[in-house]
């Protein structure tokens, strides 16, 4: 009986095993592919996304995609950048148009949504944000080249704590069926539930500066990227 015991336990840590993927090995970009032309490279073992001028978004993703999983990953960026992970994203194979919400309100508190049309070739999908502005909305559910803002922090002070700016961060992002969480630092930002895209690539976002000269040559630095497949 003992002897079965132990070789139940072995098959369950074998198994765990096999649904986890390093989708960093800390040392080459091996299994990514660079989306867009963007300057990213590896460096003391971290994913660096350095940004230029003149690019628009670009992104560097799995080769793979993924259906349903838990991602992990610590990551650290300069105050003055934006970013974000994608999930379940993909490129489109022709022009679309969507309804979006940018984040924006009129003076009477209403959302500002926009119609846009994105080109062929544009890569879109759920990206978890990675916002150390004064907005703080890390964390939060958006759309990449589609919808926009699908949640947003609010006014939840907590919420808006949880990441720690020029520090390493702590993200986890659950991802079953129509079901989408993060959390940052332990503490839960985001609980929606979206059924649109059931697939994609795992992707890391370097945003477009344009001409900026404050925001050029800034760095964001990804690490222990860890996906376990559900």
């Amino acid at each position: 009986m003992r002897f079965f015991y132990t070789l139940l336990v072995l098959l369950l840590l074998n198994s765990c095993k096999e649904n986890t993927i390093q989708l960093f090995n800390s040392n080459n970009l091996d299994g990514w592919v660079n989306y867009g032309g963007g300057k990213f490279y590896v460096e003391d073992g971290c994913i660096v996304a350095e940004s230029i001028n003149e690019l628009p978004n670009t992104f560097l993703h799995t080769k793979k995609k993924y259906k349903d999983f838990i991602l992990e990953f610590d990551v650290k960026l300069d105050t003055v950048l934006n970013s974000g992970v994608q999930i379940r994203s993909n490129i489109y194979k022709k022009q679309t148009s969507t309804n979006r919400w940018g984040g924006l309100f009129d003076e009477e508190g209403n959302k500002l949504i926009m119609k846009r049309t994105w080109m062929a070739g544009r890569f879109w999908g759920y990206q978890i944000e990675i916002d150390p502005t004064s907005r703080s909305w890390s964390g939060a559910i958006y759309e990449e080249g589609g919808r926009g803002f699908l949640h947003t922090p609010g006014i939840n002070e907590k919420v808006k704590a949880a990441f720690k700016p020029l520090e390493w961060n702590h993200f986890k992002i659950y991802v079953k069926g129509d079901h989408i969480q993060s959390w940052i630092n332990d503490v839960m930002i985001a609980d929606v539930y979206d059924n649109l895209t059931s697939d994609g690539y795992i992707a890391l976002q370097l945003h477009g500066i344009g001409q900026s000269s404050l925001k050029v040559n800034k760095k964001i630095r990804w690490k222990n990227l860890i996906l376990k497949v559900l």
